[in-house]
């Protein structure tokens, strides 16, 4: 008689494993704002800037948190920038308040001393606006995006874009002697400017042919540019 002997293969046991890298896990470098096409702000290293490049900053608000355009707050708003500004290196010098997002054309010691001073702005104003609101939980819809503005032109087209933001955004014509109650100006900025690039320089930025107020405010003060 013969006897066949088979011989089993014992196979591993594989045990769940914990710990570890694991696919699409950690913070996401990017997340959509809510309710907006398109990603939200990098979590990468910002880059940093000297202290003589005024920097644009944009702040985007989660929607629930209410209009920003309203009296109550826009003085909440107001007051949390006058209290930001000149503390940790930073001082807010222009802003502009919209009806979900703010604009602030800042300057500040450096890529540190921004962060710093925009984590306490934060704060201040996440609070506020939950208290109006009577609601809890995050306030602003992503990173704030920061730009330095390293020329004259990148200046002055940028004073031009945050003074006419809310006629960017409106649906009715406005004159073009109509100035934003809820913007700073040149007239009235929110603290006196001390970059040269800001105080001066952006006046040796060319004047457009289409002229807006800021661009008429150049063309009647001709002699600003002697200014030091």
């Amino acid at each position: 008689m013969l006897i066949l002997v088979i011989k089993a293969k014992q196979l591993p046991l594989v045990f769940p494993k914990r710990g570890g890298k694991r696919p699409g896990a950690g913070r996401p470098r990017t997340r959509p704002h809510p309710g907006l096409i398109g990603t939200g702000v990098p979590h990468l290293k910002r880059t940093e800037f000297p202290a003589r490049h005024p920097v644009h900053v944009t702040q985007r608000m989660q929607p629930g948190v209410g209009h920003l355009r309203t009296q109550s707050r826009f003085g909440l708003i107001r007051e949390a920038l006058r209290a930001a500004s000149g503390r940790f290196g930073m001082q807010i010098v222009h802003f502009s308040v919209q009806g979900n997002h703010l604009h602030l054309i800042v300057e500040a010691e450096g890529r540190d001393a921004l962060s710093k001073s925009m984590k306490g702005l934060a704060v201040r104003v996440a609070v506020g606006l939950n208290r109006i609101a009577g609601r809890h939980g995050t306030v602003f819809a992503d990173r704030y995006h920061a730009r330095a503005l390293a020329t004259p032109r990148e200046v002055a087209n940028t004073l031009r874009y945050v003074f006419e933001n809310y006629r960017k955004h409106s649906r009715e014509t406005l004159p073009w002697s109509w100035r934003d109650p809820f913007a700073s100006s040149l007239e009235s900025p929110l603290r006196e400017p001390s970059a040269w690039l800001l105080r001066v320089g952006w006046t040796r930025a060319p004047v457009p042919s289409r002229l807006s107020p800021i661009d008429a405010f150049l063309r009647a003060t001709p002699d600003r540019h002697l200014c030091s």
